[in-house]
């Protein structure tokens, strides 16, 4: 890493905060990595892969620039479709009653 020790410093407490933070949320799940955007990874000196707490390393991936990830085991995209797929199903078995258009008035 080859930035300032101070804002290292405050990057892997925000890093501690948001693993702490997931886990206590998502305790099936284990974090294994920070997720940061390329430009990030550069702009911090942060390597691929390296270890920043115990057992977390640094990834890049596509997300935006200036936020960080919690990259886990988990499949929480697979858990949030799943979810809203129950949603779907549950309005679909609902009667449809979608107005086409405006009344006809001289049906009246």
């Amino acid at each position: 890493m080859g930035s300032d020790p101070s804002s290292i410093a405050k990057n892997l407490r925000a890093f501690q905060i948001g693993v702490n933070s997931h886990d206590r949320e998502n305790p099936t799940h284990t974090a294994y990595g920070i997720g940061l955007a390329h430009f990030d990874m550069e702009r911090m000196g942060f390597d691929e892969g390296e270890e920043v707490l115990p057992g977390i390393t640094i990834h890049a991936d596509d997300g935006v620039t200036g936020n960080f990830r919690v990259l886990c085991d988990g499949e929480h995209l697979k858990e949030v479709e799943a979810e809203q797929a129950e949603v779907v199903d549950a309005v679909s078995t609902q009667p449809a009653t979608i107005p086409v258009g405006a009344p006809d008035e001289r049906q009246s």
